[in-house]
């Protein structure tokens, strides 16, 4: 059971690596091409998988807008000043 848990884990970490790399633009792409990215994945199963995750793609920058969004409207009746009008 053991060894079938880390078959299917290793077919799955490579499955996922294989599409991410596929569906990554060349830009995001890091210190290999995607064909030599392929072969580094197929080649070393678990690996290869875990070193194109960690370190075959750039890192998204995040976005410039606030960190601590926060809804513009009112949130209860007691915040908005056209309901406190009607009282």
């Amino acid at each position: 059971m053991g060894k079938a848990l880390l078959v299917v884990v290793g077919v799955v970490l490579l499955v996922y690596a294989l599409f991410d790399l596929l569906a990554a633009p060349k830009a995001r792409v890091r210190h290999l091409p995607k064909l030599a990215w392929v072969a580094v994945i197929v080649l070393l199963p678990y690996a290869g998988a875990l070193l194109w995750i960690f370190f075959g793609q750039a890192r998204q920058r995040p976005s410039s807008g606030p960190r601590n969004w926060r809804p513009r409207g009112p949130r209860g009746p007691d915040d908005d000043p056209d309901y406190l009008r009607g009282l």
